[in-house]
């Protein structure tokens, strides 16, 4: 016990670091543990959309899901989806939502939006689209 205290005194700097680090590390788990918006992967998203009547969001730029998109799903313009805009998922409040953009980290701020509007099944697309064509799973270019 006394080389512990002997080993933090002499390196208090570093070891305030790794406090915070494990600080952030829990309070991460418990956060996602915890959100009202879940992180699902592909085989998830495909579960939704086939058992539950999932809908598919794809909030990358129209030039990107022109290219190639998961299909059944809806463009969203990731613009006006932050502005609180969720134009064509009104009939949707209560079906699971899955929102998709390219890995995963600007959908997770839009799916907050939609919570706090009033949708109850929000899920974000871990990875993104880069992770469903990890995946080796089709996009497409039609409707």
């Amino acid at each position: 016990m006394a080389q512990f205290v002997e080993f933090v005194t002499n390196n208090l700097i570093l070891c305030l670091i790794w406090v915070g680090l494990l600080g952030a590390i829990v309070l991460g788990w418990f956060k996602s543990r915890f959100s009202a918006v879940k992180q699902v992967n592909p085989q998830q998203l495909t579960h939704l959309v086939n058992r539950e009547n999932g809908l598919v969001v794809d909030i990358r730029a129209l030039k990107d899901f022109n290219q190639g998109h998961i299909a059944g799903s809806i463009h969203l313009a990731a613009e006006k989806a932050k502005q609180g805009e969720f134009v064509g998922l009104e009939k949707s409040k209560n079906d699971p939502i899955i929102l998709v953009c390219v890995s995963g980290m600007t959908a997770q701020s839009i799916a907050n939006g939609l919570v706090k509007a009033g949708y109850e099944q929000v899920n974000v697309l871990s990875g993104g689209i880069t992770a469903w064509q990890n995946a080796n799973l089709p996009l497409t270019t039609g409707k």
